[in-house]
């Protein structure tokens, strides 16, 4: 079993509740971070956080989250500059309209995420696994995924607090069932012990 984590969603704690967001991003993903404004006719700077930043010019509408409450915002243009979108909104057409949106997310429904292909997995349906190992042993709970560019990384928190990291590769991680919440994993030889 291969397992790949795109980032079509990155995990991230807004000034609310840990547990009400996860219930959020279990519902919603998220493409981007308003990084800042541009120009003065409502155009907005975003920061994506999908595999894919062309992925954008297919997107109909997005879900702005300011923490206080979630507005659908329909996407009249999309630009590119370097590694950020430039997104410009219906309806929305001066700068003191999204003045305040700044490190806001923009989020999505799954039924408008790119389908993954098998043993692909949002990280936001990552997080918060349990972690079991192929000898019956409750390592702990995921964390975390860190992308190395090689192989993405899995932080599993014990117990005991201590953190563990082991790599997304076939011979280590061996299943995801979301269903059940669980991982099952072989902890190679010295795993344990960093």
């Amino acid at each position: 079993v291969e397992v790949t984590t795109p980032t079509r969603s990155m995990f991230s704690i807004n000034k609310i509740p840990f547990y009400e967001h996860m219930k959020t991003m279990k519902k919603r993903l998220r493409v981007g971070v308003i990084t800042s404004t541009h120009g003065v006719r409502g155009e907005v700077k975003v920061f994506p956080t999908t595999d894919d930043a062309k992925r954008f010019k297919k997107l109909k509408t997005v879900i702005l989250d300011t923490g206080k409450g979630q507005t659908a915002l329909e996407i009249e243009q999309v630009k590119f500059f370097k590694n950020m979108v430039i997104l410009k909104f219906d309806g929305v057409d001066t700068m003191n309209e999204v003045e305040g949106w700044r490190q806001k997310d923009l989020l999505i429904t799954r039924d408008q995420a790119i389908p993954l292909e098998e043993d692909e997995f949002f990280i936001t349906d990552l997080i918060g696994l349990n972690v079991v190992t192929d000898e019956g042993e409750t390592l702990g709970t995921l964390t975390d995924v860190m992308e190395t560019g090689a192989n993405d990384v899995y932080c599993v928190k014990t117990p005991e607090g201590k953190e563990l990291l082991l790599p997304a590769i076939r011979d280590c991680i061996l299943d995801v069932d979301l269903d059940k919440e669980e991982m099952l994993v072989h902890v190679l030889p010295g795993l344990l012990d960093l």
